[in-house]
């Protein structure tokens, strides 16, 4: 049994932390990630962060929900396919980048792991309560 409501809480925060910092750090962000501080780098790295605010949101506000099966169906389907499809992106780099990568991978493949779980299998209740 999953307790949904960690995951979603764990997510939420997870999702925030990204999210407020690449909103209030988008320089900084870029200039680490793509070696300049500003132009396109910046303002892409800023929507990334609205959009990880809105879902860390999303997920907050879906904690006390009975998350699978057909209870919050796009709640979970949404989660699922964002970190499988970016753990699928982070693998590929991860491959040829430095190890840093591999720590962002692994949370994001067990995430994509658990949400799918989650996604394919009917909750109970007691599974999202305690």
């Amino acid at each position: 049994m999953v307790n949904t409501r960690l995951l979603m809480v764990f997510s939420a925060v997870l999702m925030g932390i990204v999210g407020i910092s690449l909103s209030f750090l988008p320089q900084e962000l870029a200039e680490v990630i793509f070696n300049q501080s500003e132009g396109w780098a910046v303002l892409v790295l800023q929507i990334l962060g609205a959009q990880y605010v809105a879902f860390g949101m999303i997920n907050w506000m879906a904690k006390d929900n009975l998350i699978g099966g057909i209870y919050s169906k796009p709640v979970a389907m949404g989660n699922f396919l964002h970190f499988a499809i970016s753990s699928l992106a982070l693998v590929k780099a991860a491959a040829v980048q430095h190890t840093g990568y591999w720590i962002v991978t692994a949370i994001y493949v067990i995430l994509a792991c658990i949400f799918g779980y989650v996604f394919f299998t009917h909750p109970t209740k007691n599974a999202s309560k305690s």
